[in-house]
Order: C-alpha cells, then sequence, then structure tokens
C-alpha cells in the first residue's frame, strides 16, 4: 500500500458493472478480449438490472461509460435509455488480454497448458501465455477513472477480470491481496465511495434477484449479495467466471 494522500477523483461514486452473461460464460470458455455476445440469459440479466440500478441514479449527475467490447456495450444499452444519457465508450475497461488461452474452454488450458493452469490455479502469474500483465489492466482502468467527465456518479460497464484489478487498485490493495474480494458475477455491481481517506467498498457483487429458477437447478435469489466476481463459488450459470480468478467452476469469463 502506497500510504499517500489520495487526490480527488472526478467522481465521487463509482458503480463497478459487470456485463450480462455469454454463451462462453456458460461454456467456460475463456473470452479475454475476443468478443462473443450476450447470451438470452445475459440479456435478460441486463433488463431485469438496468432498473434496479437507474432508480437509484440521478441522470443529471451521472455518466455512463463502457468498455468497447460488445457484451459490454450491450450490457450499458440497457441502462442508458432509462437515464436518458450517452453510453460513453472507453477501450481501457475492456477485459484482461489473455493471450493464446482466449477462445479455449478451462478443460482445454487443463489438458493441453497443465503447467499455466497450475500457475492460474494458484492466483500466480502465467509465464509463457502471453496476452497481458496484470498491473497493466490495473493501470488502464485506473487511467479510465482519472480522465472520467466530472461528474457526482460514473457507472463504469467492464468485465470480471479487469473490475477486480480496478477495484484492488482503488483500494490500494496489493499484490499479496489479490482474491480477497470474490469476483463479480455476470451483471453484478460493486460500489465505490471516495472520503476524505480515499475510495471506501460501500457493495459488492449485488445483483438483482433470479425470478424463480434458472438453468442447472439454480433457485430463485440464489445470487444476491455473492462476493463473486470472474469465478463464481460454485457452478452459478447466470453468474459467470473470469480469467485470473480462482479455481474452475462451470462457467469462465474474460
Amino acid at each position: 500500500m502506497s500510504g499517500a494522500a489520495p487526490s480527488t477523483p472526478p467522481v465521487r461514486r463509482l458503480l463497478v458493472w459487470r456485463h450480462g452473461r455469454t454463451e462462453w460464460n456458460a461454456s467456460g470458455r475463456f473470452q479475454g478480449q475476443l468478443d462473443p455476445p450476450l447470451d438470452a440469459e445475459g440479456r435478460a440479466q441486463a433488463a431485469r438490472t438496468a432498473p434496479v440500478l437507474a432508480a437509484a441514479l440521478d441522470p443529471a449527475s451521472t455518466v455512463l461509460v463502457s468498455s468497447d467490447l460488445q457484451r459490454a456495450r450491450d450490457t450499458a444499452g440497457a441502462l442508458a435509455p432509462l437515464l436518458g444519457l450517452p453510453v460513453q465508450v472507453d477501450a481501457r475497461l475492456r477485459e484482461h488480454g489473455l493471450g493464446s488461452w482466449e477462445g479455449l474452454t478451462r478443460a482445454e488450458v487443463a489438458d493441453q497448458l497443465p503447467d499455466q493452469y497450475a500457475e492460474w490455479v494458484a492466483g500466480r502469474p502465467v509465464p509463457g501465455r502471453g496476452g497481458e500483465l496484470q498491473a497493466d489492466v490495473a493501470a488502464r482502468a485506473l487511467a479510465a477513472v482519472a480522465e472520467l467527465p466530472p461528474a457526482e456518479t460514473a457507472v463504469l460497464v467492464t468485465h470480471g477480470g479487469t473490475a477486480g484489478r480496478l477495484l484492488e487498485a482503488l483500494l490500494d490493495l496489493g499484490p499479496e491481496h489479490r482474491r480477497v474480494f470474490g469476483p463479480l458475477g455476470n451483471c453484478h455491481w460493486s460500489e465505490l465511495s471516495f472520503q476524505a481517506s480515499g475510495w471506501r467498498l460501500m457493495r459488492h457483487n449485488t445483483a438483482v434477484p433470479t425470478p424463480g429458477p434458472v438453468e442447472g437447478g439454480a433457485t430463485a435469489h440464489r445470487d444476491r449479495g455473492r462476493s463473486g466476481s470472474d469465478v463464481p463459488d460454485a457452478p452459478v450459470p447466470a453468474a459467470g467466471a473470469s480469467p485470473e480468478e480462482a479455481a474452475p467452476t462451470q462457467d469462465a469469463d474474460a
């Protein structure tokens, strides 16, 4: 941790919102900076979540910024008309680039690249994979926040891996504190507030309850308040998983 006094950011409240589910999330395929679209459940997640977020936002003092990847832009597009705001696009919010893993399933990585896979499961950097370093993902996401237009609140529509690195950086958590927070599920969000001492995490992995049983036997309301992100704690088709988070379950987001 740096211990330096925080500079005042252009916004004092951040909602970090992960995109809705894609078919690749549901099937455990690493996306990275590839760009599969939202699936039917992902579109439904965005449609359920957008009114809840809109009810807690003042359009006159809110900016809406999305990753340039389509799955994030389409998620943001569910909220934009409810606020009467444009979606501003910033490529610095796109997902962690995963190099040679992009397009592969977890099972394929485990089979073809067992040494790399073991490093990932252990939470360590993955040598030889290519793509981006975790620190570089955090740096570009922080730069996007620093250059937001002045507003009271910013809604950042991003991805599981990038959201995790951004939260850690805003809260001044070093590499030894990675995975303190579980990864965001699909269409879940975290809320941060800037106060005199810096950013504080007010809510994490908040979700709109699922209205009834979902695929795979999940029960209604089960995913509210889960503390996950790119990788759920247990198989949760509605939640998704990310590239740089912990042990494999069912679906991988990135």
